[in-house]
């Protein structure tokens, strides 16, 4: 599948929100060129970029696929405010999460593994790098939290797990929940973004000629 306005289109979905089409064209060409395998999702809401990668790799990728999807299903301080506009949302966004994956792992000819991990991804992602032999993504994605010291632990221990090669994807890069006159810089991801670019620089690479709404890296030494 090319384009999750097909899956929007499909009734069996439950989707409240599109924040994922609008990258479909930048992952559609990271997908043909790099032919990721095993790839790690943090932050997953209602699973729509988790079933474009499901059909992905089920469409183009013989048996052995995986995708891990890191995700406490509570959200972050923009969630939690009081009367904050998603909080309803993110309530019954697991729910919407556990059927869009069904549907999609039921869509694809090649068998695609999902693991789902329910659990704050500073402590999954510890986990991960305490395991022996080191576990290694071909992508990681990276939609967590949105407060800038969240982000930087989310890459800073992402960045291990990406083999060298591998495609390390940020979203949100100029996002804010606020006016430009109130911005909290400690509450987006930029500054923790251009903190992890500056200080690994000698490490990556970035893919050009792609919409900056997201940010997409080349891991190129370890």
């Amino acid at each position: 599948m090319s384009d999750t306005r097909g899956m929007a289109a499909d009734v069996s979905y439950a989707f409240t929100r599109d924040w994922f089409s609008q990258n479909i064209t930048a992952w559609d060409q990271i997908f043909s060129q790099e032919k990721p395998r095993h790839i790690l999702e943090i932050g997953s809401f209602e699973g729509r970029s988790a079933c474009y990668t499901i059909e992905k790799l089920g469409a183009s990728v013989a048996d052995g696929a995986s995708l891990t999807c890191i995700d406490n299903w509570i959200g972050g301080q923009e969630h939690r405010d009081v009367g904050g506009f998603y909080q309803a949302v993110m309530s019954d966004a697991e729910r919407r999460f556990n059927h869009n994956t069904r549907i999609a792992l039921a869509k694809v000819s090649n068998k695609v593994t999902l693991r789902k991990i329910k659990q704050n991804s500073r402590d999954a992602l510890a986990q991960f790098l305490a395991t022996a032999p080191l576990v290694q993504f071909d992508l990681i994605f990276i939609d967590g939290s949105h407060e800038a010291p969240d982000v930087l632990a989310d890459s800073v221990l992402a960045f291990p797990l990406l083999r060298v090669g591998g495609t390390l994807i940020f979203d949100d890069y100029i996002w804010s929940d606020q006016k430009p006159q109130q911005r909290d810089p400690l509450r987006m991801p930029k500054p923790a973004i251009d903190a992890f670019v500056n200080i690994y620089q000698r490490k990556i690479e970035f893919y050009h000629r792609l919409p900056l709404w997201q940010l997409y890296l080349r891991k190129v030494a370890s």
